[in-house]
């Protein structure tokens, strides 16, 4: 059985991503004994073209199309990202009579929704590695350890030519995020367990990745430094295959110490995101988080000492904030010095989650909305002056980016 997997929507938040998560599940049914190929549109030039090609020549079964995002998250001038998606399930429509079968990230926050809209035939919510091999053979998914899921080669997913060692490779060694935070749809998409691939397998990886060319990573692991022992271990292992790259991750601001900081650094990071969204201590507690602001900014200084970048987020407007612990939290990111600073007015609201009930109980969305398109949280208060009070700020700090 022959499966073209699609990776529909590449545009991103912060870049444009190769797919990882499509090259896994692609690995995965090779292994089940399906021949799998994968097509990126992000880096197909002319996308109908090379969509009709591999539709015309390879002639499908199956249709794999991997859905990662919905939207760009931003209040101020939101973009939704389905249309060119559905373009893309009809075009395959016009050319295939093979089903097409929707997966991915974004697929997995709003499986009816997002399978309604599309118009396939299926969906898959969550691992595809092993819901898809299992859904093409009929059977029950069954639990599985992320060693248990092939790797896939870099040629399959990754551009090759002199530009490889330019590109920042995404490479995942942990799923799953037990903090819950208020507004997060991690667990939608992974669970809340914490899954981990062995150290032994990801360094296997990672040593074959740089034997293809690949300079440079970037762990997209929830919270890099969760389990503190297993990102330890990496790091040691990492600097023990002497692998020469440059890297970088995401940190969760507390479980955090100057040893690790400073293993990261020996093992090639070179930039840590730092996701502490507000610097107020009762709106942290409305966000759910379990960092204090000054752990925050221990944190942040021992990645400096380190010479490691810090880019910053702070996400502001959510249930309890007020003008006050705005000025607070702007504050605070000057106080962390980071290298760079995106600044958020107004929460992305998500299905089944704690922003979500708050949003219904006041009003602002309805109890059955099922938020496929965006749909934001800001304090009714602060909703004529925030985004000007943003702006203003902004415009004084060259590091602020949008």
């Amino acid at each position: 059985m022959r499966v073209l997997l699609i990776s529909a929507n590449a545009e991103a938040i912060q870049m444009p991503p190769l797919p990882l998560g499509a090259a896994c599940v692609a690995a995965a049914l090779d292994r089940a004994g399906y021949e799998a190929r994968l097509l990126n549109l992000m880096f197909s030039g002319g996308p109908e073209s090379a969509l009709r090609e591999s539709l015309e020549d390879y002639r499908p079964d199956v249709i794999g199309l991997s859905v990662r995002n919905i939207d760009d998250q931003n209040m101020q001038a939101p973009r939704f990202l389905l249309p060119p998606v559905k373009e893309t399930v009809a075009f395959c429509r016009r050319y295939s009579t093979a089903p097409v079968i929707a997966g991915g990230a974004g697929f997995s926050i709003f499986p009816e929704a997002v399978r309604e809209y599309l118009g396939v035939d299926r969906g898959i919510a969550g691992e595809g590695e092993e819901r898809f091999p299992a859904l093409l053979a009929g059977r029950p998914p069954a639990p599985a350890r992320l060693d248990d899921f092939p790797l896939p080669e870099p040629d399959r997913w990754i551009p090759g030519g002199p530009g490889r060692t330019e590109l920042r490779v995404p490479v995942q060694t942990r799923r799953g995020c037990p903090l819950d935070c208020s507004y997060c749809s991690t667990s939608a998409i992974e669970g809340r367990p914490v899954r981990r691939r062995s150290v032994e397998a990801v360094i296997r990886w990672l040593s074959h990745l740089a034997e293809a060319g690949v300079r440079r990573l970037y762990f997209v692991d929830n919270t890099f430094n969760l389990p503190p022992s297993y990102a330890r271990a990496l790091c040691r292992k990492m600097i023990d295959a002497g692998l020469d790259m440059d890297w970088w991750a995401i940190v969760y601001p507390k479980w955090i110490d100057p040893e690790l900081v400073e293993l990261m650094a020996a093992a090639g990071c070179t930039s840590v995101s730092l996701g502490f969204e507000s610097g107020s201590e009762p709106v942290l507690h409305e966000l759910n988080k379990r960092f204090r602001p000054g752990e925050v900014r221990e944190t942040a200084r021992w990645f400096r000492e380190a010479g490691v970048e810090r880019r910053a987020f702070l996400l502001l407007g959510g249930p309890g904030e007020t003008r006050d612990t705005v000025e607070e939290s702007l504050a605070f990111a000057d106080s962390v010095y980071p290298d760079a600073l995106k600044v958020s007015v107004g929460l992305r609201i998500y299905p089944e989650t704690p922003l979500a009930r708050t949003a219904a109980a006041q009003g602002l969305i309805g109890a059955d909305e099922d938020l496929l398109h965006p749909r934001f949280y800001l304090a009714p208060a602060l909703a004529g002056w925030l985004p000007e009070r943003v702006a203003d700020y902004r415009a004084k700090r060259p590091w602020t980016v949008s």
